[in-house]
């Protein structure tokens, strides 16, 4: 890592995070753990509480030269902070803006996964003037809005009775939803660094269901990593999360979300470009399972970039 260190200290590095969606606090708390990691490692980054509107007067008053993106959900994965980047040829972590659209696009991205022969869930896409039932997708099913991460807007319907519920909740982030086969199963995720998996980490909650609440509320939301699992099956989960990645056509890294069902049919869920980044986030986690320390990963990760 050292050698890594010395060439990163040649560069201005800003941590950029906070944005103005739904993930803002989310953001910020992967922002200033990046920041910290940084610092730590003695590159001397500048932290960047960004918005839409500030963009371009902070990124030219900075005169960063590498950004490290720590922003979650919409003007951060989307897309957009990439092209405004690569307009200033300035060097960014992550992957590029088609794929960054593509993987917080729920229902683009799963057309990606078919074509790529992976299995997805049995899913449909609604708007609000839609007669929206879930007569073709059953019970119990996924409701979840097209772009949003960290489980915004998520619900798991069991019934007739909370189907408006869920649809109605997820419509107050998005004009599009998703209507969702939900699996039963276990639930994985699989870092991606360097074009190489990570130890595969299982989620167990409390519910069955890894929503909002049990991602960053709950205390008996538990993680098993590495997950325990035939190895056969085990590197099957990994081939698949690389091949979901490279579907996309993401680049650094990314986490990807799996579940193997009770049948041992591995369902692709989504890509995360810019996952989770404190220290007991699942990407992480995953690392840390690797022996890779969050600060080591932190600069894994912004040395990448160097190498696009």
């Amino acid at each position: 890592m050292n050698c890594e260190i010395d060439k990163l200290k040649g560069y201005k590095i800003g941590v950029l995070a906070g944005g103005s969606s739904n993930e803002r606090e989310i953001s910020l708390r992967s922002g200033n753990a990046v920041f910290a990691a940084l610092s730590g490692a003695g590159l001397g980054p500048i932290f960047c509480d960004i918005c839409e509107d500030n963009f371009e007067s902070l990124i030219d008053e900075t005169d960063i030269d590498v950004a490290f993106i720590a922003l979650h959900g919409k003007f951060g994965e989307d897309g957009a902070v990439q092209r405004m980047l690569e307009k200033r040829n300035i060097t960014y972590t992550g992957s590029n803006p088609v794929s960054s659209a593509l993987a917080l696009d729920k229902f683009s991205s799963r057309e990606r996964f078919k074509n790529a022969a992976l299995t997805v869930p049995k899913c449909r896409l609604v708007g609000r003037s839609e007669n929206i039932t879930a007569e073709k997708i059953g019970f119990p099913c996924v409701i979840k809005p097209r772009y949003e991460g960290s489980s915004i807007g998520l619900s798991v319907v069991f019934s007739e009775d909370d189907f408006s519920e869920g649809i109605d909740k997820a419509f107050m982030f998005a004009d599009e939803v998703l209507i969702e086969k939900f699996i039963h199963g276990r639930e994985l995720t699989v870092g991606i660094m360097d074009r190489a998996a990570l130890p595969i980490v299982e989620i167990i909650t409390k519910q069955g269901v890894y929503d909002f609440t049990a991602k960053y509320e709950s205390d008996e939301t538990a993680y098993r990593v590495p997950a325990v699992l035939e190895e056969k099956v085990y590197s099957k989960v990994q081939q698949v999360a690389m091949k979901a990645h490279g579907a996309l056509g993401c680049g650094g890294f990314s986490r990807v979300d799996l579940i193997l069902s009770d049948d041992e049919k591995i369902f692709v869920l989504e890509v995360n470009t810019i996952p989770g980044l404190t220290e007991k986030s699942l990407l992480p986690m995953a690392a840390k399972a690797a022996d890779l320390d969050f600060c080591s990963l932190c600069v894994k990760m912004l040395y990448s970039s160097l190498k696009r």
